[in-house]
């Protein structure tokens, strides 16, 4: 299946759903939705018998720290089998209210994967049944794959960045 089929598909059947689509060089077709939308188009993506795509395959977050009002990202990756045909869908959040509607009730797949993007993103997944930490304390402040954090603990003065492949600083650490 042609990602202009799919395309096509997707703005006669479902008119006004997408913002943009693009093709990736590996043919992957990556379409992108309002967040009050994604909803709608995962469902469609599912539900219509010509596209067929049953299959979430990932659900996780992406940060971009540069891109004020769409800081945050869900990701979708979803797959028809039969015809070996997969699609990205992504939609952006602000970092300030990212709350998005659960895709739990169309793939029970989606459970663990909306908690772990809430965990390490702080994505809320709205309706979602049982949204809490998956992996990380309850009592954590913090959303740790947010390029908010320094990677490294600024206070160690066990290592020598010789080690790390930083080269002419002499084993002096970069503040």
């Amino acid at each position: 299946m042609k990602p202009e089929l799919i395309v096509a598909r997707i703005e006669q059947q479902s008119p006004g759903v997408l913002e943009r689509h693009s093709t990736a060089y590996d043919g992957m077709l990556t379409l992108e939705t309002a967040p009050q939308r994604a909803w709608e188009l995962l469902k469609f993506l599912r539900d219509d018998e010509m596209l067929n795509f049953h299959f979430l395959t990932t659900l996780c977050g992406i940060h971009y720290p540069e891109a004020k009002g769409r800081e945050l990202c869900v990701m979708y990756q979803l797959h028809n089998w039969p015809k070996n045909v997969r699609v990205r869908v992504k939609t952006y959040l602000p970092i300030e209210d990212p709350h998005i509607a659960t895709v739990t009730n169309l793939w029970a797949t989606a459970d663990w994967m909306e908690r772990e993007t809430y965990d390490f993103f702080g994505v809320v997944f709205d309706g979602h049944p049982n949204l809490k930490r998956i992996l990380n304390v309850e009592d954590l402040d913090v959303f740790p794959m947010r390029k908010e954090y320094r990677l490294e603990d600024g206070t160690r003065t066990d290592k020598d960045d010789r080690f790390f492949g930083r080269t002419g600083n002499e084993g002096r650490r970069f503040d």
